[in-house]
């Protein structure tokens, strides 16, 4: 059966499922730690930046999705056919650097629940979810993009349990919350945790690797009613995921507010697990450990899909996954074993893709708003404008906290 036809006679619903994978990095132990770490110290000071960057995430996972329907390629496959090999070189250094930094985040927050949950060593549990991310992919690599989006949606389930679980069991004062949308710092710490909380929502690797979600499921469809339908389905999808991103990120933020603020080391993820035991019972503090083991396992395996996508669309260089799992797995573990704080290892991660957001934004934005590239789908003015606010935004919040911490 053509997929034409296929797709015509599949409800929308059975087609949503690229957004989901991508999202599981905008749910991983960096945002963890960034939200924790936020709540704890500022208590609902910053929920504002995490209703702004969610939004400010959908506009670009939309675009990037759309980018991959229209022209059939992945971002880094559109970069690297219009730049010359220095630059493409350049330009997957710094990629790579995001990957790595985006593996340390992930592979720690692993460990950090796997001691939690069975007092494993740190660097023993690095070891281990770098070991099953590894197995998550093989499955998508034996069985098609579907099955990995079963296996990374299942594991979003569980993420959401885990951390909801805490919501629940101890809901915040609604006037409170209502307050930090309020959009204001509270000195130099507070910034450096906004674009932590940035950084951790509008993940570069994932804007680099919706794309490429998007062709593999649906393919390269022609101008006509089945891209319409695939676009608006798109739309729906982007905007059901971050729901569930976003709803994660503020239960995080908010559980920490009001149950760790002001307690010694309830700004790290092993304090808010025991300040969360104190106060709502050992089990929501297990829930909490088991959804971030669950989202350290799935995060590192989408990383890892992402670099695999980076590397293979600029440097047009194909690379086992296995040996991939080793270049990135190596700084992770390195942090473990030279007992390096972990959630303010994993925080600093989350600074670092902050400044990696620009490069992904603006080859993005400039590439949909190109007509002779997208043809009718090219980006509407208005489109093309919040694209541009977002990454001055970005890059501005950047400047700041360069001056904050050197000054």
């Amino acid at each position: 059966m053509p997929a034409d036809t296929a797709d015509r006679q599949k409800p929308g619903w059975a087609l949503l499922g690229p957004a989901f994978v991508a999202a599981i990095a905008y749910v991983d132990p960096g945002n963890v730690a960034a939200n924790v770490s936020a709540g704890a110290k500022f208590g609902f000071l910053l929920v504002w930046v995490i209703v702004v960057a969610n939004l400010m995430a959908g506009l670009v996972q939309y675009l990037s999705a759309k980018l991959g329907l229209v022209t059939g390629r992945s971002l880094p496959e559109v970069i690297g056919a219009h730049s010359a090999r220095p630059a493409r070189i350049a330009y997957w250094l710094q990629a790579e650097s995001v990957a790595i930094a985006t593996d340390l985040a992930e592979v720690v927050g692993g460990a950090i629940a796997l001691n939690l949950i069975f007092g494993l060593p740190l660097l023993l549990g690095g070891l281990i979810t770098g070991a099953v991310s590894l197995a998550l992919l093989a499955v998508g690599d034996r069985r098609g993009p579907r099955r990995f989006e079963r296996v990374t949606s299942g594991l979003l389930i569980i993420i959401a349990v885990g951390f909801l679980a805490s919501l629940v069991v101890g809901p915040p004062d609604p006037a409170e919350v209502a307050g930090g949308l309020l959009p204001r710092f509270d000195g130099a710490e507070s910034v450096l945790l906004a674009t932590a909380i940035l950084g951790a929502t509008v993940m570069p690797h994932a804007v680099y690797l919706h794309s490429g979600l998007a062709r593999d499921r649906h393919g390269h469809p022609e101008p006509g009613p089945r891209r319409r339908r695939l676009l608006r389905v798109t739309r729906w999808d982007v905007g059901l995921a971050m729901l569930v991103a976003g709803a994660l990120n503020l239960a995080m933020l908010v559980v920490a507010a009001g149950n760790l603020r002001g307690l010694d080391h309830g700004d790290t993820i092993e304090g808010a697990h025991a300040a969360v035991g104190a106060a709502l019972g050992p089990t929501v503090a297990l829930f909490f450990a088991i959804g971030l083991l669950a989202s350290g396992l799935a995060s590192t395996s989408v990383g890892a899909y992402a670099g695999a996508m980076i590397m293979q669309g600029l440097l047009r260089v194909s690379v086992p996954l296995l040996w991939r799992r080793l270049i990135t797995l190596g700084p992770a573990l390195a942090v473990l074993a030279l007992g390096i704080d972990p959630t303010r290892a994993l925080v600093l991660s989350q600074v670092v893709l902050s400044f990696g957001i620009p490069f992904a934004l603006v080859p993005l934005i400039r590439v949909t708003g190109d007509r002779t590239i997208m043809g009718d789908d090219t980006n509407g003015r208005l489109t093309s404008t919040l694209g541009w606010i977002v990454t001055v935004v970005i890059g501005a919040l950047n400047a700041v906290l360069i001056y904050l911490v050197l000054r």
